[in-house]
């Protein structure tokens, strides 16, 4: 998306956000181990594991925490995936009537390298159906999807995108720091 020239102000300033973001996460990214990507650094960790099948899914989707319990603990492979499949992805299935074929969200890949690569494709989907809106239809009512944003803008999806993104880039950031100081 880097080299799209949107003359429209609202969605070029979008798209170069959602291009710095993804410049800085994707780096973050770079030279990312299996060992990483699944590693868990508490006993209780949620993650995206291996099933009997062989093929690895998401078992929580939205870890919740309690007064009386401590809050969830989730993986680098959770985090790519909830960035990936549960917001990006879900995000083009729930609120964009051009959907393509994809695949169960609840499944993911279990090798870092193919994550990142899954990732990366989920964005694309993202960003490409938020560059095709323009200003007048990124302003206005998305008019489907659940819960109440229907009556939201696509803006406001593509800012809570962002969220998220940021959120869940940073704990990943974070935790590749400490895997790598694990033994320091």
């Amino acid at each position: 998306m880097a080299d799209v020239i949107v003359p429209e102000p609202v969605t070029r300033d979008i798209l170069a956000i959602f291009e710095n973001v993804r410049f800085r996460l994707f780096e973050r990214l770079e030279g990312l181990t299996d060992a990483e990507y699944h590693w868990e650094p508490v006993s209780d960790c949620i993650s995206v594991r291996p099933g009997d099948d062989g093929v690895f899914r998401v078992a929580t989707l939205f870890p919740e925490s309690g007064p009386e319990a401590q809050d969830p603990f989730t993986t680098i492979v959770w985090r790519i995936w909830h960035i990936g499949s549960l917001c990006l992805r879900g995000y083009v299935i729930h609120f964009f009537d051009d959907v393509p074929e994809l695949d169960d969200r609840h499944e993911w890949p279990g090798t870092a390298k193919e994550g990142v690569q899954a990732l990366a494709e989920d964005w694309e989907h993202f960003v490409s159906r938020i560059a095709a809106l323009g200003d007048k239809r990124l302003l206005a009512p998305i008019g489907m999807g659940p819960g109440g944003w229907a009556d939201e803008t696509y803006l406001k999806l593509a800012l809570h995108a962002l969220k998220e993104v940021t959120h869940h880039g940073g704990e990943i950031g974070l935790l590749r720091d400490l895997y790598l100081r694990e033994g320091v």
